[in-house]
């Protein structure tokens, strides 16, 4: 007799209602007595480790794909996506990691050959004016950060983003004192600058006065190491990589620029000297150098000649070491005619 009064499982599109409702009913209802209001919420998180499992699997049995399919597809028709981000900060801590996990799965789902979270996105992209913003609050700032991550997979939301107001609040961000926070926010501003090529060379391209005006300044010449750190391993990604030969070109060819590189070199961490190194190369193996390159390089060659023979790392690496011979013959066999007024003091290498 007890099989007779067993709940029969709700279809996808059933649970994706469900989850809808009480997600409106948390929005709405603000003045509905805490009990009530508690026991929807709770309701509202086993749903979501349910919507969780559906697409996961338990473990024991596999996502059946019809099923992914079909709630993937009444997610996004009806919008869950908005609801949920918005109703986000109002649940507990479980429900948000599942919610995160909701989220990243139907980023990759098909249905029929089309992977609908970017065509939502698409036409939904303001949800950005929401996530981005959130590393201003403690509370939901990595639940924020791991989702604006994944809605940045996909081209069309890191193009607006790149193109936004957003982009000027990172450098904001980044320095967050929150560890967790100013990390997380670090990788998402790296995702933004190195997962789509051909948008972040055309973004660095039309905006490149006041973006590494900003780079250098707040990020490269932080009193952070934590910040340099980041910000010279994260430059030096940008400008070795192919699709940004035009931009790289013309960084290296600022002499201010050089000097900050310069200045890098004497950093007491090692890891940032190390990071610089691979970018002033750069600056060094340029082979259209302008002269007050060539200038600097040639009054600062014995001091940088001694540190780059001294300069080593932790693990032998054979690359590495071809590099840095490749630049103590580059500089050695430079020559310039009239050095005069260059001061070689900001470009000091000795400790």
């Amino acid at each position: 007799m007890k099989g007779l009064f067993k709940t029969k499982p709700r279809t996808p599109v059933e649970l994706v209602q469900h989850v809808r409702d009480l997600l409106i009913f948390v929005d709405k209802n603000t003045e509905t007595r805490e009990r009530k209001r508690e026991e929807k919420i709770a309701e509202l998180g086993r749903l979501l480790l349910e919507m969780r499992t559906l697409l996961f699997g338990n473990g024991q049995v596999e996502p059946n794909a019809d099923a992914c399919a079909q709630l993937t597809q009444e997610f996004f028709k009806v919008d869950v996506f908005r609801l949920l981000i918005i109703c986000m900060p109002k649940l507990d801590l479980g429900a948000r990691q599942n919610s995160t996990h909701v989220i990243a799965n139907l980023q990759r789902q098909r249905v029929q050959g089309r992977i609908i979270a970017c065509e939502y996105l698409e036409n939904n992209l303001d949800l950005m004016d929401i996530l981005i913003p959130g590393y201003e609050n403690e509370d939901i700032a990595l639940t924020y950060g791991a989702i604006s991550r994944e809605c940045i997979r996909h081209q069309v939301v890191a193009r607006s983003v790149l193109e936004s107001e957003h982009m000027k609040e990172f450098f904001k961000y980044t320095q967050i004192p929150n560890f967790d926070i100013g990390s997380d926010a670090q990788a998402t501003f790296k995702e933004l600058l190195t997962r789509h090529k051909s948008t972040v060379a055309e973004f660095l391209s039309n905006n490149y006065e006041w973006f590494f005006e900003e780079y250098n300044s707040q990020l490269l010449e932080s009193e952070n190491y934590i910040t340099r750190r980041h910000a010279v391993k994260l430059l030096g990604d940008m400008l070795l990589d192919r699709s940004n030969a035009g931009v790289m070109v013309r960084y290296v060819s600022s002499l201010d620029n050089m000097r900050i590189f310069m200045n890098l070199f004497r950093d007491s961490n090692k890891s940032i000297q190390r990071a610089a190194f691979h970018v002033f190369k750069l600056f060094v193996a340029n082979q259209n150098k302008p002269p007050e390159i060539v200038g600097v390089l040639v009054t600062n060659r014995s001091k940088l000649l001694r540190f780059l023979e001294n300069f080593t790392i932790e693990k032998e690496d054979a690359e590495f070491e071809a590099d840095k011979m490749q630049i103590i013959q580059e500089i050695s066999s430079l020559d310039i005619g009239d050095r005069s007024g260059i001061d070689s003091d900001d470009c000091d290498t000795s400790s």
